[in-house]
């Protein structure tokens, strides 16, 4: 069972209402956050396959995620009592983020020289 929400567009979505920035992912994402809020136990999300749920690592230690489409995930803390925490966020824009991802990336000199 959903306890929170950690962003109000999905709460809004989890309660039907209409969200731009979700149009494209609504029905499926709706979906899911039902499948979230059936769940008794973590799992229990396992099924179906496509869920491809995985346990978060790095700063999202604790937390748990299933997969919406290649660029989606829902991302919630799961407890005794179900999820808190949920939000829907867009899998590569937080990825950047990440301490892990966000090494700087150094300009390679050139292999060549002009003369």
């Amino acid at each position: 069972m959903i306890r929170s929400f950690a962003c109000a567009d999905t709460e809004a979505l989890f309660h039907s209402r209409a969200v731009s920035r979700f149009r494209n992912i609504e029905r499926v994402a709706r979906r899911k956050l039902l499948q979230i809020h059936a769940a008794t136990e973590l799992a229990s999300l396992r099924v179906p396959p496509g869920n491809q749920l995985e346990a978060l690592k790095a700063d999202r230690k604790g937390q748990h995620g299933i997969r919406i489409n290649v660029q989606r995930r829902i991302w919630f803390a799961w407890k005794a009592d179900g999820a808190h925490r949920v939000e829907i966020l867009d899998y590569h824009q937080e990825c950047r983020t990440w301490p892990s991802c966000s090494r700087r990336f150094i300009r390679a000199r050139s292999c060549w020289r002009i003369s």
